[in-house]
């Protein structure tokens, strides 16, 4: 048998530096007194930014529309916009050009509606089929002695 004495609870003590006394911050001018490790003057240091905040900038709550109500902006119509000067590309022979050719070769998108923009020049007679045309591309596919029919 050993000579030690059987271990006690109220012998039982923590780990030399296992406890800190707690920083008491704002204390006197000691340690971690006085500004309390915040820091001198500026926001942070009063600790009274409102809720929201974004530096100056028109908060989020504010950018947002107040009331509900109604936009016409979930019915517009978007367009796959083609150029002339791509038609002229795409068909140097001329010819017929519909939405199924230019989205055959990649022009545009399938299962959208077509514009025709007047951008750039055309000297091939197409008769271009689209959903819409610009009044310059009308004129200027007319000119080239074309047609243009709106679907």
């Amino acid at each position: 048998m050993t000579d030690k004495a059987p271990l006690k609870i109220h012998d039982l003590r923590p780990a030399k530096g296992a406890n800190k006394a707690k920083v008491r911050k704002g204390r006197g001018e000691a340690s971690k007194g006085k500004t309390a490790g915040r820091g001198t003057k500026g926001t942070t240091a009063r600790n009274k930014v409102p809720l929201g905040f974004e530096g100056g900038q028109v908060p989020l709550q504010r950018r947002l529309p107040k009331l509900k109500g109604f936009s016409n902006a979930l019915f517009k119509t978007t367009y796959q916009v083609v150029n002339l000067d791509k038609i002229g590309e795409l068909f140097p022979e001329g010819g017929d050009v519909t939405v199924e050719t230019l989205v055959a070769r990649g022009a545009a998108r399938k299962n959208q509606p077509v514009k025709i923009l007047g951008t750039g020049e055309i000297s091939v007679a197409v008769n271009v089929q689209a959903h819409a045309f610009s009044g310059s591309a009308k004129e200027k596919i007319a000119a080239a002695g074309g047609s243009v029919t709106e679907l």
